[in-house]
């Protein structure tokens, strides 16, 4: 459903959902790192619900589980890449906290540390393989100009 035909007030949800080698190991991962979990979307030893935001969700599944949902093989994210996962930070601090918490917890930092301008980023690849890159973009940097700042003087 397009945004020009949600009912007013309807917020679009997304669900991210990323097979895993052990759920129960994925969830101890993300939770170590201060993210909560939707008890209303969770399945003993199948699946877990990683909240990230009020509508972006990653369900965390058992390869077997997640196989169920496709007929095409489910990848080895370790071997091979599928997506990229983004999650936005609030500052350079912030990208620096999560990456190192995550480092720690047993992922592992693919590459340095990208700083292009106003934007800066670290990746990390959880216990699964999937890659996480978590970006800071300095907000001033993207900010529009003002209404009267982009309009060509007028002539008289």
């Amino acid at each position: 459903m397009s945004t020009a035909t949600a009912p007013s007030g309807y917020q679009q949800m997304i669900f991210v959902n990323l097979p895993v080698q052990d759920v129960a190991a994925a969830r101890r991962f993300w939770e170590g790192l201060g993210y909560a979990f939707s008890e209303e979307f969770r399945e003993d030893n199948t699946a877990e619900c990683l909240q990230i935001s009020d509508t972006i969700f990653a369900m965390l599944l058992s390869r077997e589980f997640y196989a169920t949902f496709t007929d095409k093989p489910v990848h080895d994210p370790r071997q091979a890449s599928a997506a990229l996962l983004c999650l936005s930070a609030p500052s350079r601090e912030a990208v620096d906290t999560l990456v190192d918490g995550a480092v720690a917890a047993g992922a592992t930092e693919p590459r340095p540390a990208m700083a292009d301008g106003p934007m800066y980023s670290r990746s990390f690849d959880d216990p699964d393989g999937h890659t996480w890159e978590v970006l800071h973009m300095d907000p001033a940097a993207v900010e529009p100009e003002p209404a009267d700042a982009q309009a060509p003087a007028a002539t008289g």
